[in-house]
């Protein structure tokens, strides 16, 4: 990604405001998002750093790992921390609800493509963990998701994608 081509406030609200159309069961809308920008990205990447610290067992720490949670950040414009309400009280389930917060994820990694914006989700596990959560200033209620990373591809176009045939992944029943 160009990290040094920002994505502008506008178009930002656009993409965030096509993920918040996703399905949601009951409208529950479920989805969190923390936008991290400019230096707010160092002060997310500081604490990735830290909690890897806390979380990985000296002997399985690996420093090329470490840096990459703070290369990542700083590669990308714009830095999205995902979070699901998933405990809400209700007759909806968590699974509901992790499915509409993916659905969401979707939508903002469409919106962004359809933009000319490359995106990444990362599901790195010090992204994903409670501490995350509460460094958040969420509750107990809300489950981390990870992070969506967005900027301009280096170069000016998207990197092919490869897929399997389809007819490799879908199966029709008839009766």
């Amino acid at each position: 990604m160009e990290g040094s081509r920002d994505i502008s406030h506008e178009l930002l609200v656009e993409i965030l405001e096509d993920a918040h159309w996703a399905p949601t069961h009951g409208l529950n809308q479920p989805w969190r998002f923390h936008v991290f920008l400019g230096s707010g990205r160092i002060r997310l990447a500081d604490a990735l750093q830290s909690l890897y610290d806390v979380l990985t067992p000296e002997d399985e720490i690996r420093p090329e790992k470490r840096a990459k949670l703070r290369d990542g950040l700083l590669q990308a414009p714009v830095c999205i921390a995902v979070s699901a309400l998933t405990e809400s009280g209700g007759k909806i389930s968590r699974l509901d609800e992790v499915c509409a917060t993916a659905c969401a994820v979707q939508n903002l990694m469409l919106s962004a493509h359809q933009r000319g914006v490359g995106s990444f989700w990362s599901t790195a596990p010090a992204a994903c963990h409670e501490e995350f959560t509460k460094w958040l200033g969420l509750d107990s209620r809300h489950t981390s998701m990870g992070l969506v990373y967005l900027g301009y591809p280096a170069g000016g176009a998207p990197p092919r994608s490869i897929r399997v045939p389809l007819e490799e992944r879908v199966t029709f029943h008839h009766s």
